[in-house]
């Protein structure tokens, strides 16, 4: 469900709905304080936006949308804090998964679908630099994203720290990792991150990683893709902890 106009998202907003992301047209940014108002209250409430040019708009010519068009998401995200507070405790190993730069929809919904079939406890995206979670996602994901707790944070260090102030251990997928997957120890809480396949896990997120760990693969292949990947790594740790 798309949601047109500027107050209309404020609204929305306001009203506590969930919303995935808004596109904005930058010409008008400086143009309407109402305008600047609005992208305030997405940055306080870390909703996902976007400046895009006008011709995107052409198709909504017919709509009052004032240069903001807003997709609503089909669940509630939660906060970092909301989404420990429901599944973790310190007498079972839980399992996090944390995507930095997945802006695929295809492969954000099958890493949900695996997710959901490997009992993780939750994901998190990031505010920015992510796949929206839409219609798509509920397709690909073969209606996973209802089935698991997903949160979304302004960046995904704040959530590695928040993380790792519990003794979580975080782990990066990469294939500059020194030890395979299948040399780690995973029967403890853990959070998994995944990078994108264009740039993989940036620079700074792997220098808050307690793990750098690869999958081998044949050399005839450069790398996986990040959901196959994902899938391979998920059911590891579901080995180790149950057979």
């Amino acid at each position: 469900m798309e949601i047109y106009g500027i107050r209309s998202i404020i609204e929305a907003i306001e009203s506590s709905n969930e919303i995935s992301k808004v596109y904005l047209i930058k010409s008008n940014y400086h143009n309407s304080t109402l305008f600047k108002s609005l992208v305030g209250l997405l940055e306080n409430n870390n909703i996902k936006y976007s400046f895009v040019p006008k011709e995107k708009f052409k198709k909504y010519n017919d709509k009052n949308h004032q240069g903001a068009i807003a997709i609503l998401s089909p669940i509630k995200l939660l906060s970092i804090e909301h989404l420990l507070s429901v599944t973790f405790d310190v007498e079972s190993p839980k399992t996090y998964v944390l995507l930095d730069g997945i802006t695929d929809v295809k492969n954000f919904g099958a890493i949900i679908r695996t997710a959901v079939a490997s009992n993780v406890d939750g994901i998190i995206i990031p505010q920015n630099n992510s796949a929206p979670v839409n219609s798509d996602v509920v397709k690909t994901s073969s209606g996973g994203v209802f089935k698991i707790p997903i949160a979304r944070v302004k960046n995904i260090k704040d959530a590695i720290l928040h993380l790792s102030s519990l003794k979580i251990k975080i782990v990066s997928l990469s294939e500059k990792g020194d030890k395979t997957i299948y040399d780690y120890n995973f029967k403890n809480s853990i959070a998994i991150i995944m990078g994108s396949e264009e740039k993989g896990i940036s620079k700074s997120v792997l220098s808050l990683s307690n793990e750098v760990l690869k999958i081998p693969i044949n050399s005839k292949i450069d790398s996986l893709n990040v959901s196959s990947a994902f899938s391979a790594v998920a059911f590891e740790i579901i080995r180790q902890r149950n057979f």
